[in-house]
């Protein structure tokens, strides 16, 4: 398999140039001016289109048992989602139920990939509980090629931890070198908050907002922040949604804690008051952490743009709205959380950050692919386009004018939460390791190529 792009304007997390990229056996072998494609070879004239490394969409839910149901997207629909909106990686969160071995979850999650997808993915491994066998199974699934974990400071009962696992946990992490993402919001304010209203007779949408504000958050990160601190591991705050959180983790960062943060695509261009919409259509944004004031929407993509959020992502985790949403009709705390943005991220953040000028086309990359490629383990081999990286690339066309909508969309879905949201740009080809996978918008790869991708532990 042998591909030649030519004329593309190459854009990475440092660099801007116009080059060609010779790409043969799965990887880019060549990158400069002028070179020619051996007999047989697809040409590919990328003349006036950003060239962009694949993009990482470090925080997925594809498969997911939740709330007495399943996230819609499986393997197949949800990368090729991904793929069509220039995502070429995808971290999914491997979440077993409390009481569920990290052995048997991570069994079950390889079950529901292996051989289905069609983009290169990993896992994030739930520390959901942290029993006696925890330990050596969770070191087990390091050494198959896993090197972050996944916990939740929420969910009472379901996927949360209590503090002596989070400890335990952390420890284990550091002794590793393995980075802990984690859901940052104090359960038990949640859950007295969530009580307090529903008494009330307070049922709506609106409320979910209520009983998770700004606060309870920022707790979440202040608690992690000290248990990471006494035990030196390495930690990832996952969709950090306002400003409150924020200054909890640059206080951390200040005094040594090696801290990183994700924003999602939802928090920087949607607020609180979508998911106040009337005749239950604000169930369409419940997620968690919520939705919050459009106050922080400057805050989110300053720290973008200053380099104090890492990067973006889009807690991915699709509910449809006609059948499952509706579980938390007449209560809030019983709606399936999730705002659906794999296929769309990329763009939306282009066109909302590079087009506005919020965010240069460097940074734009970097947020969107390259840290997460160096947080999680994968940088060179993603995240870059350099001689020996993956021939995972997004020929990006910025004239491209188009309407989201959840008729043309791939995602397994029966909404798309930024319905008629025109978009300025798009991937025009999209390649995994070589192999074309999109073109002008249309999956056309090949189901069943995406690798699981092993990693090693760096962070010690």
């Amino acid at each position: 398999m042998a591909l030649l792009i030519k004329n593309g304007r190459i854009v990475t997390a440092a660099d801007d140039y116009v080059a060609d990229i010779y790409v043969e056996d799965e990887t880019i072998t060549q990158i400069g001016v002028g070179l020619e494609a051996p007999e047989g070879a697809e040409i590919i004239d990328a003349t006036g289109k950003y060239v962009f490394p694949g993009f990482i969409d470090p925080h997925t839910h594809i498969y997911l048992p939740f709330m007495g149901t399943f996230s819609k997207d499986t393997y197949e629909t949800g990368s090729k989602a991904a793929l069509v909106g220039g995502t070429t990686t995808i971290f999914d969160m491997c979440v077993p139920a409390r009481g569920t071995d990290p052995a048997e979850g991570f069994e079950t999650w390889n079950e529901q990939s292996t051989g289905k997808a069609a983009c290169d993915y990993s896992y994030h491994m739930g520390v959901t509980q942290f029993g006696e066998n925890s330990a050596a199974q969770l070191k087990e699934i390091v050494e198959a090629g896993v090197s972050s974990f996944k916990i939740f400071l929420a969910y009472k009962g379901a996927f949360g931890i209590d503090d002596t696992e989070l400890f335990q946990a952390l420890k284990l992490a550091k002794e590793l070198g393995v980075v802990v993402c984690a859901h940052c919001e104090n359960e038990t304010l949640v859950t007295e908050l969530q009580k307090e209203l529903l008494a009330q007779g307070i049922t709506g949408t609106g409320a979910h907002h209520d009983s998770r504000p700004p606060l309870v958050e920022a707790e979440g990160v202040h608690h992690l922040m000290t248990f990471a601190g006494l035990t030196g591991a390495s930690v990832y705050i996952v969709h950090l949604s306002c400003k409150e959180a924020l200054e909890k983790a640059i206080e951390a960062r200040l005094r040594g804690v090696n801290v990183s943060v994700e924003t999602l695509i939802q928090y920087l261009v949607i607020d609180k008051t979508y998911a106040e919409l009337p005749d239950f259509e604000g169930a369409k944004f419940v997620m968690s952490p919520p939705l919050r004031d459009a106050s922080n929407q400057s805050v989110l993509w300053d720290g973008l743009r200053t380099g104090l959020i890492q990067t973006v992502a889009t807690d991915h985790a699709p509910f449809d709205f006609e059948g499952q949403k509706p579980m938390g009709k007449d209560d809030f705390t019983k709606i399936p959380n999730g705002i659906p943005a794999l296929e769309d991220r990329v763009n939306l953040l282009y066109t909302h950050g590079v087009k506005t000028g919020k965010l240069d086309l460097n940074t734009f990359v970097n947020v969107a692919s390259t840290q997460a490629a160096k947080i999680f383990d994968l940088y060179p081999r993603k995240g870059a386009i350099q001689v020996g990286s993956d021939a995972d690339l997004v020929i990006y066309d910025p004239e491209y004018r188009g309407k989201l909508s959840a008729k043309t969309q791939t995602m397994h879905i029966d909404y798309n939460a930024f319905e008629g949201w025109e978009i300025e740009g798009r991937p025009s080809v999209v390649t995994v390791r070589g192999e074309v996978a999109v073109r002008d918008g249309k999956f056309c790869g090949t189901v069943g190529r995406g690798q699981f991708l092993k990693r090693t532990p760096s962070h010690f």
